[in-house]
């Protein structure tokens, strides 16, 4: 009947590519670990982050969110996830501070928390994440996939992903 409060915040209908991390944003391919590398888990780039401030890479809604890692459906149902670090599970979330929740309704470059990126270190993992399309076989456009690498501020538009 009567609608008190916030009005619902709707998902963007925004197609481009953010920096989650300020780094040097790379292929998938020079990736140290094969899984994402050869695009096991779908299309994407990686960061070499230089800073700890984490955002969103893509306007969507918070589908699931773990210790290491959130993942991300934006409004054409490209999945997107952020896979923070490279083995970093075995460190059960510890370096993270993820401050999301399913559910959220993001903009692209919104801050979504903070990486320890010492902690990583000192259980001598990578801190090189991955941005990755886990559904890009099915959904993703090729020839509309595009993404710059070169060293990138944080939430800096850095490409543009378009369904088929």
């Amino acid at each position: 009947m009567f609608k008190f409060g916030k009005k619902k915040k709707e998902v963007s209908h925004d197609t481009s590519l953010y920096a989650p991390l300020q780094g040097e944003i790379i292929e998938l391919e020079k990736v140290a670990d094969p899984v994402f590398s050869s695009k096991m888990m779908g299309e994407g780039y990686a960061v070499e982050p230089t800073d700890e401030t984490i955002v969103s890479p893509v306007a969507g809604t918070v589908i699931m969110v773990q210790g290491h890692a959130v993942g991300i459906k934006r409004f054409d149902g490209l999945e997107v996830l952020i896979h923070l670090g490279i083995d970093t599970v075995s460190l059960n979330g510890k370096p993270f501070k993820l401050k999301v929740k399913e559910g959220d309704i993001l903009n692209g470059g919104d801050v979504i928390g903070k990486a320890d990126w010492s902690q990583v270190k000192a259980a001598n993992l990578p801190k090189t994440t991955m941005i990755l399309i886990t559904n890009s076989a099915d959904l993703l456009d090729m020839e509309k996939f595009s993404v710059i690498y070169k060293n990138a501020r944080v939430a800096e538009n850095i490409g543009n992903a378009v369904t088929k």
